[in-house]
């Protein structure tokens, strides 16, 4: 199995996304761990399930 680009990692207040290969963290912080949001991003990255995703994910945060 090839190293993911993308890993959930918790923080204080929940979970952000971190990019292995840029070596920064990416997208925002969220309060449940966006698992779909990681499988796209390290799957296909087709843009418009990635921006539905996000969409869905800051709902939640409401």
């Amino acid at each position: 199995m090839s190293k993911r680009r993308y890993v959930a990692r918790g923080v204080p207040g929940g979970y952000r996304i971190w990019d292995n290969k840029g070596r920064r963290w990416w997208g925002d912080l969220y309060e449940l761990c966006p698992d779909d949001l990681l499988v796209e991003l390290n799957g296909g990255a087709q843009l418009e399930k990635i921006t539905a995703l996000m969409k869905r994910y800051r709902s939640l945060k409401r």
